[in-house]
C-alpha cells in the first residue's frame, strides 16, 4: 500500500506540474521528484521483500494493509510539508515578504 499511495501522489503531481510546466512558479517539479523517489524506494522494497516471502508477499494481513496505508499517507504529508516550507524559502509570489515587512498604519 505504500507503493500504491506514493505512485498515485507522484502521477497526481506530475500531471499537475505538467499542466503548468511553462509557470513553474509554485515548485510542483520539487514534489513531483519527491515522490517519485519515494516511490522508488518502495519498489525496491516491495522487490526485497518479494525476494523473502515469495507468494506470502500477495496476500498481506489487512492489519498490515492498513497499517502500510498510514505509512503511504504519512509520507504523502511529509512531502506535502518539505514542499510548503520549500515554497516559504523561495516564497515566489513575495506572499512571506509582504507579510513581514508591511508596515502598521
Amino acid at each position: 500500500m505504500t507503493l500504491l499511495t506514493t505512485v498515485f501522489a507522484a502521477v497526481i503531481s506530475t500531471v499537475i506540474w505538467y499542466k503548468g510546466a511553462l509557470g513553474n512558479e509554485m515548485k510542483v517539479g520539487a514534489l513531483c521528484w519527491m515522490y517519485w523517489g519515494a516511490s522508488l524506494m518502495w519498489f525496491i522494497d516491495a522487490v526485497f521483500e518479494y525476494a523473502e516471502l515469495g507468494a506470502e508477499f500477495f496476500a498481506p494481513a489487512p492489519i498490515d494493509m492498513l497499517n502500510d496505508f498510514y505509512l503511504g499517507l504519512s509520507v504523502v504529508a511529509l512531502g506535502l510539508v518539505i514542499w510548503l516550507a520549500i515554497l516559504l524559502v523561495k516564497d515566489p509570489r513575495g506572499v512571506v515578504k509582504a507579510a513581514l515587512f508591511k508596515k502598521n498604519m
